[in-house]
């Protein structure tokens, strides 16, 4: 570990000096404090202190992100490195979110601090990364090129067991390769997931023993007790499951650090909770930093909304957001399956497909846009597929749906 050192960088904004301001988190969350300290040596600074390894100046803005009661305008921002030596803060996560995160939005003298990104050195591979990822996907679910196209049991909640199971068979039978249970239906009394388990399976099991085609279901297996969310995995494991949902900032760290540790499914995580921690531009993660510490603790598939998604995010974002995960961090095989989701349809294959870097290791997951087709959810299907057939072929939509009627209905409708 000597020598090693953990890397983050700062977005720092203040109406005082940004060096000063990296230079005092450096200090506080390391060794230093608000005054000299006799046992703060230069061995233990050398042993233990971070340092401001660079300070990248940016743009003044005139409006703070944050109340300065102060009001002293202009606000400086910076992009400040600031390195930590692996000896003090070891492999652990809650030392890593403690030391380096956590503690860095309690700083005074700031109206805006965000972490952009975090480097790992080597000796963080020790992590368990996913399971399955883009290959093992592919393979449980028999899609071996091509986008993996997925599906979600809507309405997200009501549904009887039988009612839900009924759905699946219609999505089987509608060619799909993956439906998933919504993040919000995890084990309601009207539902509990063991009834949902004996009405779904056999439904996938029919349709393989059909067909030869097994369609991965994601059951929804969170809790906030790690001996029930295990309960929940072995129920599905034992009637031939291969998946679960899992509500990764829903259980935490320490469940999912306990889950992957003794899971045989492959974990598709929606990360409902992370829009708290980077909706505020001047404040919070950026995604390129929150993603690595799931993907080390064994993420297999990961939802990141996606173009024209009818939630909040820009396009610019989920783009970023889809770069991040198909970067390795120590190898190939710790990259995630990219789940593009949130309002998707056929229409926004192609843009999706371009600005992705044209590639196919991906799922793209449609609810409405598949349900609410107005040829019904084999159509949806099918008009999904359709889109992504333009998008290979580099043909706009409009052209390729003057031969395939489904997705010109899914045009006449959404486009």
């Amino acid at each position: 570990m000597a020598g090693e050192m953990i890397r983050v960088t700062y977005r720092i904004e203040t109406s005082g000096d940004p060096e000063a301001i990296a230079a005092k988190i450096a200090a506080d969350q390391s060794t230093g404090t608000f005054t000299e300290l006799p046992g703060e040596t230069e061995a233990v600074r050398a042993r233990c202190a971070a340092r401001v390894e660079s300070l990248t100046l940016l743009e003044p803005i005139a409006t703070p992100s944050l109340p300065d009661p102060d009001g002293r305008g202009p606000y400086h921002r910076a992009d400040a490195v600031v390195a930590f030596p692996l000896e003090a803060v070891g492999t652990d996560i809650a030392a890593l979110m403690t030391i380096m995160i956590n503690g860095v939005f309690a700083v005074r003298g700031v109206t805006g601090i965000r972490v952009m990104d975090i480097d790992l050195p080597p000796a963080w591979s020790c992590h368990p990364g996913p399971q399955f990822g883009i290959a093992g996907s592919r393979r449980l679910m028999g899609v071996a090129s091509g986008p993996m196209i997925a599906s979600i049991i809507k309405p997200s909640l009501g549904l009887l067991p039988e009612e839900t199971a009924a759905v699946v068979r219609q999505l089987c039978e509608a060619g799909v390769d993956f439906i998933k249970d919504d993040e919000k239906l995890m084990s309601p009394g009207y539902s509990p997931i063991e009834d949902r388990i004996k009405a779904i399976m056999p439904v996938i099991d029919d349709h393989r023993q059909k067909t030869g085609k097994t369609v991965m279901y994601a059951f929804g297996i969170s809790s906030a007790d790690p001996d029930v969310m295990m309960r929940n995995h072995d129920m599905v494991v034992a009637a031939g499951g291969n998946a679960a949902v899992v509500n990764i900032n829903s259980v935490g760290y320490g469940g999912m650090t306990f889950l992957r540790k003794r899971s045989a499914l492959c974990l598709h995580a929606h990360r409902n909770g992370w829009d708290i921690l980077t909706r505020h531009p001047g404040l919070g993660m950026e995604f390129k930093a929150y993603q690595k510490i799931w993907r080390l603790l064994g993420v297999d598939q990961f939802q990141i909304n996606g173009i024209r998604a009818k939630y909040w995010e820009p396009d610019e974002s989920f783009v970023r957001s889809f770069h991040d995960l198909a970067t390795p961090l120590f190898s190939d095989a710790d990259r995630p399956l990219p789940v593009v989701c949130s309002g998707q349809w056929g229409g926004q294959a192609v843009e999706t497909y371009q600005r992705t870097g044209r590639t196919l290791d991906l799922m793209y997951l449609g609810g409405g846009g598949i349900h609410g087709h107005p040829m019904g959810a084999g159509a949806g299907v099918t008009a999904i597929r359709q889109a992504w057939e333009a998008a290979e072929r580099d043909i706009d939509l409009a052209t390729y749906a003057r031969t395939h009627a489904e997705l010109a209905a899914s045009l006449a409708k959404w486009g």
